[in-house]
């Protein structure tokens, strides 16, 4: 019973971003699961209907707020709002993100912007507002990243996303070594392939499945399920010890390269 305690978030109140589908309203799920009241965010509230429906339908406890984090005022007032309704922040999951495929040459700087301005420049500001509220609040808390392959790899065509999801990685680590002394571990998980709305393009091509499948030991796309695990240990007090880390959950690809 000692051992499954360390897993519970029974009392944690957890903010996570683009929560209105896929990976976002996973983990979000997934936190309600273990215990966690959760606020989540979209740039609709009509978008997060869905996600609030599942967690009550649950039993949880969940607040919807809007933000689109590329308005960085907005970030700072969503956190404090989410707080307010939480009644503090011990959890930050920085998930909100985008991507568009398109040739290096064809990159202009309204895509680059909107990309790094959405996956790399909110996940900071976002962080930046719970760091302040928790020191405020002078409780400890657990910042989470979902960071990406194309943080570890090169990807053509994905260059913007790429260059953001680097630098999210990078953020992970220098956030950790300045946040330790606040009580605030700062991590990434690393989501390989999995088949969302975001990345539905891929999975349209038969012949861009069957050659990713032949490059993943474990010869299978993610679940989203498999995504719950890590966001609940790393939420919790079982990865105490655990700060600046980045885990992928790929089904083995990156080991294999």
């Amino acid at each position: 019973m000692r051992n499954a305690s360390l897993f519970d978030l029974a009392g944690r109140k957890a903010l996570v971003t683009g929560a209105s589908r896929g990976i976002g309203r996973s983990i979000a799920e997934a936190l309600s699961a273990a215990g966690a009241d959760v606020a989540v965010t979209a740039r609709s509230p009509a978008s997060l209907e869905d996600t609030a429906a599942s967690i009550r339908a649950a039993g949880g406890i969940v607040h919807p707020v809007t933000l689109d984090v590329t308005d960085v005022a907005r970030c700072r007032a969503a956190t404090g709002e989410a707080a307010d309704l939480l009644g503090g922040l011990d959890i930050l999951v920085n998930n909100a993100g985008m991507e568009e495929v398109r040739p290096s040459l064809d990159v202009d700087e309204a895509l680059w912007d909107r990309i790094l301005d959405t996956n790399l420049k909110g996940s900071f500001f976002c962080a930046q507002a719970a760091a302040r509220r928790m020191s405020a609040d002078g409780k400890p808390g657990v910042i989470i990243n979902l960071c990406s392959l194309t943080s570890e790899v090169g990807i053509p065509t994905a260059v913007p996303y790429g260059s953001s999801k680097s630098g999210l990685l990078g953020m992970t680590r220098a956030l950790a070594a300045e946040w330790a002394s606040l009580g605030i571990r700062v991590n990434a998980i690393v989501p390989g392939y999995f088949r969302t709305a975001m990345t539905e393009i891929f999975y349209d091509s038969d012949a861009w499945q069957q050659a990713m499948l032949a490059r993943i030991p474990q010869r299978r796309f993610g679940d989203l399920a498999d995504l719950h695990g890590v966001a609940v240990f790393l939420a919790s007090d079982a990865a105490a010890y655990i700060t600046g880390q980045a885990i992928p959950v790929d089904g083995g690809y990156l080991a294999s390269i």
